[in-house]
C-alpha cells in the first residue's frame, strides 16, 4: 500500500519542478490555527504563542495522511483537460489498476479475526499510509524552511536557475548505507537540477554539484536528518507567529 500510483508520481513531479512547495508553507503553518484557535478570551501574545504551537502540532499528524492527498492530486491532474499529461489514457489506466490491486489485496484479509475483518483492513490501510508519511516529511524537510521567491524568478545573475535551485532546496546529509531509507529524496538539489537522473547516480552527482558550488561561491544546503527537523519546526513556528500577527 505504500507504493505510489503512477498518476500521483506525475502530479508530484509537476508540483516540485515548479516549486509551489516553497511558496505555500506559510499558509500551512498558520491557516489551520487561524481557523480553529482564535479566541477573543486570550491576550494577543498568548493567542499568537498558542496558535503557533498548535499549528506545529498538526504538521506531523497531517503528514501521516498526506498520501491520500496525493491520490486526490493524481485524479485532479488526470481529469483536468487544461493540463498537458503525457499518455493520459495510460496514466488513468495505471491509476485504476493501482487501486484495483489494493482493493484485491484488502479483499484477501480473513473475515473472521480478533479485530474483525473490516477493522483489520482499515487498520492495515491507515498504518501503511502512516509509514509512508515519512516520505512526505522528507519532502517537506527539503523545501519548507528554504527561501521563497515572489512573482517571477530567474531575473538575473543573483536568482538565475542554478542558484535558485540551491537556495530553495535542502539536502539531507546521510551515509551511503542509509540511501535505502531516504530513497534518493535526500538529494533534492540534484533532483531539481536533473529531474530524470536515476537515483543511484544522485550521490555521484552531489559530488559534482558541491565542487561547482564551491568554485562559484554558491551556498550548498546540506543538513543531517535531526537538524533538518529542528530547522523545519523552528521555521514553521516563525512563519506562524508572523502570519498570525498579520491576520490579527
Amino acid at each position: 500500500m505504500c507504493i505510489t500510483c503512477p498518476a500521483t508520481v506525475s502530479s508530484t513531479i509537476r508540483i516540485f519542478n515548479t516549486c509551489p512547495s516553497s511558496q505555500y508553507q506559510k499558509r500551512f503553518s498558520t491557516k489551520i490555527s487561524t481557523a480553529l484557535f482564535t479566541s477573543v478570551g486570550f491576550e494577543k501574545t498568548q493567542r499568537l504563542d498558542f496558535s503557533s504551537h498548535i499549528s506545529i502540532g498538526f504538521f506531523y499528524p497531517i503528514m501521516a495522511f498526506a498520501r491520500f492527498n496525493l491520490y486526490a492530486q493524481g485524479f485532479i491532474l488526470m481529469f483536468n483537460e487544461n493540463e498537458v499529461v503525457w499518455r493520459r489514457k495510460w496514466e488513468i489506466l495505471s491509476e485504476l489498476g493501482f487501486f484495483a490491486w489494493n482493493i484485491a489485496l484488502l479483499a484477501y484479509f480473513p473475515s473472521e479475526t480478533s479485530l474483525g475483518g473490516w477493522k483489520e483492513r482499515l487498520l492495515y490501510l491507515l498504518i501503511s499510509h502512516m509509514l509512508a508519511g515519512v516520505l512526505h516529511v522528507q519532502i517537506c524537510l527539503s523545501h519548507f524552511a528554504r527561501e521563497t521567491y515572489h512573482g517571477k524568478a530567474y531575473n538575473g545573475d543573483e536568482d538565475e536557475w542554478f542558484r535558485m535551485q540551491c537556495r530553495t532546496t535542502l539536502n539531507i546529509d546521510c551515509p551511503w548505507w542509509m540511501d535505502w531509507f531516504h530513497g534518493g529524496l535526500q538529494f533534492q538539489i540534484e533532483h531539481h537540477l536533473w529531474p530524470r537522473l536515476p537515483r543511484h547516480n544522485l550521490r555521484r552527482a552531489q559530488q559534482l554539484v558541491k565542487a561547482f558550488c564551491k568554485k562559484h561561491d554558491v551556498t550548498y544546503h546540506n543538513l543531517p536528518w535531526i537538524e533538518a527537523q529542528v530547522e523545519l519546526v523552528q521555521h514553521l513556528r516563525k512563519a506562524a507567529l508572523k502570519m498570525r500577527a498579520i491576520d490579527l
